[in-house]
């Protein structure tokens, strides 16, 4: 899609996902943005703010220079702060931050700073409007993650499979849990658009078993399907093998072996998708430009396996996959809550 003019109904929808988040005359707010932000994102938060009273104004910064020697997408790891103190100090200072940056704070260095000093952070991925007006954060939604969250921080064991040959072990007793319904509710530090995603990040050496991904599921990281089937083996928390004859198998080789670092190859956070309005198949109606691919993410019964940095296991890279596969069931200390792809109550 080309870029797109300012449409009033993308106002609304702006202002309705701000001011479920608390958002309202006097609140102080910072948008955050760099030089690549998706620029409608940006004036749609700024009008959508002035629209509703906020005592608004602007960081932006320069996109810094690509360093590292592989191209790299969604990591949720914004480097454009670049530790500068004088931003970092106005962001901390504010109330309620607007995210647009390319890539995210959720796992920025700056992102503690920011939050101990008293700011919120509420996320805009990198969507084109159209993504997210589809997604208006839902507080129906709300309870059901806030649930799945709580089953999933008081599980010791999370077991998945499926017919394609996925049987992984994962331990998550004591793993740090994360999730919201895409806007910011009052409990909440940080929130993202669009939401609906109930994740954790196991301690080290808690993962084992074998991942399959079968046709049909995504590498988020490349915003393509996988065509011909990928088999990975994991021996605590490493990719050990990755099996496969297709041309699938030779990009995810490929690229996890140009980043040179073992940690590319471990685990960064597990989960499952909790958003009945999010699709598997969304991907092949947008250019990649226009989208980041957090639908995907949450869409209704994924099960998603992420590589890459884990702050919880001491492991630090740039190297990042987000791989959901469908036709998962994964169960918490032997109770199903995903069953072959389909997302069972009370969490449905």
């Amino acid at each position: 899609m080309s870029a797109p003019p300012i449409e009033g109904k993308w106002i609304a929808c702006f202002r309705r996902a701000f001011e479920m988040s608390g958002i309202g005359t006097g609140k102080i707010v910072a948008i955050l943005s760099e030089t690549q932000s998706r620029a409608i994102n940006v004036k749609l938060a700024e009008l959508a703010l002035v629209e509703l009273g906020a005592r608004l104004f602007h960081v932006s910064m320069p996109t810094p220079p690509q360093t590292d020697p592989l191209p790299v997408r969604s990591t949720g790891a914004s480097q454009a702060l670049q530790r500068h103190p004088a931003a970092v100090k106005a962001l901390a200072s504010s109330e309620i931050i607007i995210d647009c940056t390319v890539e995210g704070l959720l796992h920025a260095p700056e992102l503690p700073e920011i939050l101990a000093g008293g700011a919120r952070v509420f996320m805009i991925s990198n969507e084109h409007p159209d993504v997210l007006v589809r997604l208006m954060p839902d507080p129906d939604l709300q309870p059901r993650v806030a649930l799945a969250l709580d089953m999933l921080r008081g599980a010791r064991q999370m077991r998945v499979t499926s017919e394609a040959g996925t049987d992984l072990r994962i331990d998550v007793a004591g793993a740090p849990v994360r999730g919201n319904a895409g806007y910011l509710d009052p409990a909440s530090k940080v929130a993202y658009w669009p939401g609906g995603l109930c994740l954790c990040f196991p301690k080290a050496g808690s993962v084992s078993g074998s991942l399959v991904m079968a046709p049909g599921d995504i590498n988020l990281t490349f915003k393509r399907y996988v065509e011909t089937p990928i088999r990975m083996t994991v021996e605590r928390d490493y990719v050990t093998a990755i099996e496969g004859s297709g041309l699938d198998a030779d990009l995810m080789r490929s690229y996890i072996e140009g980043w040179g670092e073992r940690d590319a190859y471990a685990v960064s956070h597990v989960g499952w998708g909790m958003n009945p309005r999010a699709r598997w198949d969304a991907l092949v109606m947008y250019d990649k430009a226009d989208v980041n691919g957090t639908e995907l993410r949450a869409f209704a019964g994924n099960f998603l396996y992420s590589t890459g940095a884990n702050e919880t296991a001491g492991r630090f890279t740039r190297g990042h996959f987000d791989l959901p596969l469908r036709n998962c069931t994964i169960a918490l200390d032997n109770r199903l809550v995903v069953e072959r792809g389909k997302l069972l109550p009370p969490l449905a």
